[in-house]
């Protein structure tokens, strides 16, 4: 790749420590060794001029081009707008790795369109993208297969399958990928598909009951509905809609999965633009758009924490908002036309709709500035009014492109063909920007913030942040330092004497009721064309009855879907309020240069040579035990007790070394096998017993013991003895070539 120079007297970035390491990971361009070719600035450079260049395609000279490619540059380098993490890891850089984020791909019933299927989303995975798919269409588990005789395993079956490959592919190198399996309430394997997740089998997929209105007012009337197999093309049994209801809550709750896609209400409105195409089976992988098979979407966000203006009476900068919508609109519309899809079928769909997706980020940040608290009327107002200001503005921007440009192939079939020719059938969408949203500096999506003071942990770093807005207004109001040191500590003001007004502007997820969660969604569904990914939160307290209540709640207001997530509900999370982590185990650094005493001792499975090694303070560091030969049990056996018991000695903890040596003592003290060696105090048990004796002398816990003289022994003491895997006893020597035991005449040869 050519280092793309940025032309002078251009803006530079103010990026955030946070933002710039999250960059180095991911997007910035390296080379074969891995060194980064770029800068955070000539990141946004390159993608401004490979973006900004389609001006030229239909029309524009040399200085509109330029002209729009320098605010494209400064929209992203100002941190005003971002587009979709593939935009900004791929454009300008050749690779021939494609842009957009959002993949739906079809799943038909049959082993060829399977194996497809799968082949299809490793190429988008490879390339940065999620996929989404759809296996309603697939035969239910004990169906026969005519061409074998055989009988089908069913959709959950191969949903493993697209599992595992997923897993041996990285999104361009920088990320695992990601799915969204989806499966209509009424196929008859509903039930296993709820609990696909239950022991942890399927980790590369979200998964969402594709629920219709026929069930949804069943479950009102604890009626029933009738399951479809797609096999037979006819409705089977009769199922008590309460019961599914009742499975898919309980899961949710226990798991965080499975969500609910309203599929009848997706097909019904302007996410299923041209109906002839569809209907729509599923969205991408965090439920916000919803795509027809072979469909791709590219997404962009704007950052609401930088649309505010004034000093002492904050407001809405709704001039700034409206240049930002018709330039990001401009922008996605760009992208379409030099995305390099990874395959055909993809890159013809997109041309005939061009659908795009103009989201929102950092809702909470600007909600912080204009001191609203979430969780109220005001927010849930202005929320509806700014996306459909968005939503307003972006169809315009996107008819003036058609005149510019020509509408969306399809148009004429779509549900605006009576109406202005558009360019995009859809405009907006609400997507969650985990990442984007570290690069911006801005709070994700339309979500609460998750803690004021809070680490953002994966397996490649730990990243912490203290809320700005939150840091203005503590000044502001004169909050005492031990307040802002809780906060802090905990992540939230919950806990603190912080006057009322601050606890609510400032109330985290957890502090939000789960209504306040769904009003939310669903305000800002009013003006989205597509889906809006929400999370609605619940503390580890919450009941399966909530979430329940939450799920009919958010059909009942007009959500498109709904994902639930109780507070410690997996074993991993991404994100951990407060900066001070509960106390978490640390191993001790190794000094270069130790000294110890080494002890020799009689046991019953041979001389074990005893080493304990003390730190610069004189405490116990680390112990090795050797006895017997090298690659015998009992070698092996000596080793990882030493390890285990070094290890203890080097964990941070609350007691001194010395301390936990004793309890390792009073653990392994008495510990008795097949046979002992010596009497009385010198009784040794078993090489645990002989360690132990060792350790208490160390210490200086008991009077000297006879570690190394003349002790009675058992049979055979002059030769290595190992345990027996037939008898157990310690009588195991290599003799002739073969190891042999004394006590059961077991034999390797």
């Amino acid at each position: 790749m050519v280092r793309k120079k940025i032309p002078r007297g251009y803006p530079k970035g103010k990026w955030s420590s946070q933002a710039v390491r999250v960059m180095e990971e991911r997007y910035l361009a390296k080379d074969a060794r891995g060194r980064i070719l770029e800068t955070p600035d000539e990141m946004c450079w390159r993608v401004a001029e490979e973006i900004g260049g389609v001006e030229k395609k239909f029309g524009a000279d040399e200085k509109r081009t330029q002209e729009i490619t320098r605010h494209f540059y400064e929209l992203m380098v100002n941190r005003l707008f971002l587009p979709n993490s593939p935009t900004l890891m791929n454009a300008g850089r050749g690779n021939n790795l494609q842009y957009s984020a959002c993949f739906v791909l079809p799943v038909g019933d049959s082993l060829q369109e399977i194996f497809e299927a799968v082949k299809r989303a490793a190429l988008i995975h490879q390339s940065g993208g999620g996929t989404g798919f759809s296996f309603s269409r697939l035969r239910p588990r004990g169906s026969i297969v005519r061409s074998t005789r055989g009988v089908a395993s069913g959709p959950i079956s191969f949903m493993r399958v697209f599992d595992a490959a997923t897993a041996e592919i990285k999104q361009g190198g920088m990320r695992r990928g990601a799915n969204m399996g989806v499966l209509r309430v009424d196929h008859p394997d509903i039930f296993e598909f709820i609990e696909s997740k239950k022991e942890g089998g399927i980790t590369n997929f979200n998964i969402s009951v594709a629920t219709t209105d026929e069930f949804m007012k069943a479950v009102k009337k604890d009626g029933f509905y009738r399951l479809y197999d797609p096999f037979l093309k006819k409705k089977t049994k009769k199922v008590k809609a309460k019961e599914v209801f009742e499975k898919i809550c309980q899961m949710a709750w226990a798991t965080g999965d499975p969500g609910m896609i309203f599929i009848d209400r997706v097909n019904a409105g302007p996410a299923n633009p041209v109906p002839e195409m569809g209907p729509i089976e599923a969205t991408n992988p965090c439920g916000e758009q919803p795509l027809y098979p072979n469909e791709a979407c590219n997404l962009g966000s704007i950052n609401l924490a930088l649309m505010v203006k004034g000093e002492k009476k904050k407001e809405v900068d709704w001039e700034k908002l409206k240049e930002v919508v018709r330039l990001a609109v401009r922008f996605l519309d760009n992208v379409i036309e030099v995305n390099p899809f990874p395959l055909e079928e993809i890159t013809q769909t997109v041309l005939l709709n061009r659908r795009i997706g103009l989201g929102v980020m950092g809702w909470a940040d600007m909600l912080f500035q204009l001191e609203i608290p979430y969780e109220s009327k005001e927010a849930v107002k202005l929320g509806e009014k700014i996306m459909k200001f968005i939503q307003k503005e972006g169809h315009k921007t996107s008819q003036q492109l058609a005149k510019e440009r020509g509408p969306f192939p399809n148009f004429s079939k779509s549900i605006y063909k009576n109406g202005p020719p558009l360019r995009n059938a859809t405009v907006t969408t609400i997507a969650p920007t985990g990442s984007l949203s570290i690069l911006a500096n801005c709070s994700s999506g339309i979500e609460p913030l998750f803690a004021l003071s809070y680490r953002h942990k994966t397996p490649q770093r730990e990243l912490v942040f203290v809320n700005p807005y939150f840091l203005e207004a503590a000044k502001k109001y004169r909050l005492p330092p031990e307040i802002i040191k809780k906060v802090e500590e905990e992540g939230s003001l919950k806990n603190t004497d912080a006057p009322l007004k601050l606890k609510k502007i400032f109330a985290t997820a957890h502090e939000i009721s789960w209504k306040g969660h769904v009003d939310m969604q669903a305000a800002f569904q009013k003006g989205t064309d597509n889906a809006v990914s929400k999370t609605i939160n619940f503390p580890h307290e919450a009941t399966v009855e909530e979430v329940k209540n939450a799920y009919l709640y958010a059909y009942q207001k007009g959500c498109l879907g709904i994902t639930v997530y109780r507070d410690r509900c997996k074993e991993e999370q991404v994100l951990y309020a407060g900066k001070a982590e509960k106390k978490k185990l640390e191993i001790k650094p190794r000094p270069m240069v130790v000294s110890g005493k080494t002890f020799r001792i009689q046991t019953p499975v041979g001389t074990a040579f005893i080493t304990i090694n003390v730190n610069g303070e004189e405490n116990p560091l680390e112990v090795f035990i050797t006895v017997g030969k090298a690659g015998s049990d009992v070698r092996a056996d000596s080793e990882a007790i030493g390890r285990l018991i070094s290890l203890c000695l080097r964990l941070g903890a609350d007691f001194s070394p010395k301390e936990v040596l004793a309890q390792i003592v009073d653990q392994l003290e008495g510990i008795g096998g097949s046979s002992s060696i010596g009497f009385g105090k010198d009784r040794v048990r078993s090489l645990a017993d002989g360690v132990a004796k060792v350790l208490e002398l160390y210490l200086g816990e008991k009077e000297e013991i006879s570690l190394s003289g003349e002790q009675p022994s058992l049979p055979l003491k002059t030769k290595p003895r190992d345990i027996c895997p037939k008898c157990g006893q310690a009588t195991l020597i290599y003799e002739e070539g073969c190891l042999k035991c004394s006590s059961c005449g077991y034999s390797k040869c």
